[in-house]
């Protein structure tokens, strides 16, 4: 049996997404982020060594990443289903983007998120002016440009196609999909970008998405 390790409001909700497409049997085990801090409870180092989420655990399996978890899924469970078929360009493209997602769209949009909680952190009235100040030109000369650039070329994939590698829906709009609910929730994504809107509202429209959010729990994009 799969066992997600769902942490709330953490990109596990990917994952439970995932599995509600395809279709598959699992256990949702529960942890809740410190009201505080929101950082992850110490009990998911006992599943995996860092702490994060999400993890699954199938059998002697224990998986991170959501990247690699929603490969494995796809791989092992999916039947073919999700995946263009090997040797295409949509194949390639599948695999570009299930890697782009966290390693470059992500990014400045979690040093955006730092530098934000920064300009707000309690601190000596006299260190204020000073972190603020910091925080505000690190954020407006290059972590801004840097996810505008980032949003302008996926509106431009996205007129490509409807879908991000093809004509067909895949594991790789999962996987993109964090970004986006992130680049909307605080990374100034908007009408401007109408492709992009338009993604997000296919995306939250379709039954398993809907599906998963009711079972994972309330999920407003924290990083």
């Amino acid at each position: 049996m799969i066992v997600l390790h769902h942490l709330n409001n953490s990109r596990s909700q990917r994952v439970l997404w995932l599995l509600e497409e395809l279709g598959l049997p699992y256990e949702i085990k529960r942890y809740e982020r410190d009201r505080k801090t929101m950082l992850a409870p110490p009990e998911l180092r006992q599943v995996h060594p860092l702490g994060k989420s999400p993890v699954i655990t199938e059998g002697d399996l224990t998986l991170a990443e959501s990247g690699a978890i929603l490969e494995y899924l796809i791989d092992t469970h999916g039947a073919g289903r999700l995946v263009p078929p090997p040797g295409t360009p949509e194949r390639l493209r599948y695999r570009y983007w299930m890697h782009y997602a966290e390693g470059s769209a992500m990014p400045p949009l979690l040093l955006k998120l730092v530098f934000d909680q920064i300009e707000k952190a309690r601190m000596p009235f006299f260190a204020k002016p000073i972190a603020r100040a910091i925080a505000g030109k690190a954020k407006s000369s290059f972590i801004l440009p840097n996810i505008r650039q980032h949003l302008d070329y996926l509106e431009a994939e996205l007129g490509r196609a409807p879908w991000f590698a093809g004509e067909e829906f895949t594991g790789a709009d999962i996987q993109m999909s964090f970004p986006l609910e992130a680049a909307q929730a605080r990374g100034g994504l908007d009408a401007s970008r109408p492709k992009l809107m338009d993604f997000l509202q296919r995306i939250h429209s379709r039954p398993a998405y809907l599906r998963a959010v009711e079972k994972g729990g309330a999920y407003g994009i924290v990083g």
